[in-house]
């Protein structure tokens, strides 16, 4: 009984996985930190700052693009792609440029998902006992007969 009540206070918190997914939805790398899987946070920045980076590129490319086509059907002959660029090269630069922005969001919001899909998963594999009491591993024996070498799978028990 005493035994039963020490194995039941080492349990994690049942709560861990869902406190984890909730600190990265507000924060990304948050619920990395409340893991203590602190080397993971550089990565996620990394990849959502990346994917934002690119959105940001992509969206103010397609604005100066946009822009000057406008002024064009305004009647303005002073943008800046005056003289190299003509109208239908005006547009297809913009769709190209609107559907990378497009694509980089949906990426973006894709990092941000696994973030928080990472952080309850992570949370949800540390529950699991991981002792030396349970234990595989690889084994190189000699057979006597023969003297060969043989490999095998130890399977461990403690109880």
């Amino acid at each position: 009984m005493v035994q039963d009540s020490i194995k039941f206070n080492n349990l994690q918190d049942p709560l861990k996985p869902s406190k984890a997914a909730f600190y990265s939805a507000i924060l990304p790398g948050l619920g990395q930190a409340y893991n203590k899987d602190y080397w993971k946070i550089p990565i996620v920045y990394a990849a959502i700052g990346t994917s934002v980076g690119i959105y940001v590129h992509n969206n103010n490319e397609y604005h100066r693009y946009r822009d000057a086509y406008k002024r064009r059907l305004a009647g303005f002959s002073d943008d800046e792609f005056q003289g190299q660029l003509d109208n239908d090269r005006l547009l297809y630069a913009q769709k190209i440029f609107q559907r990378n922005r497009d694509l980089s969001m949906l990426i973006s919001i894709g990092f941000y998902i696994l973030n928080i899909v990472e952080a309850n998963v992570s949370a949800h594999l540390k529950q699991f006992n991981v002792s030396d009491d349970l234990s595989l591993s690889p084994e190189w024996f000699r057979d006597d007969l023969n003297y060969s070498n043989n490999l095998g799978l130890s399977l461990k028990f403690q109880f």
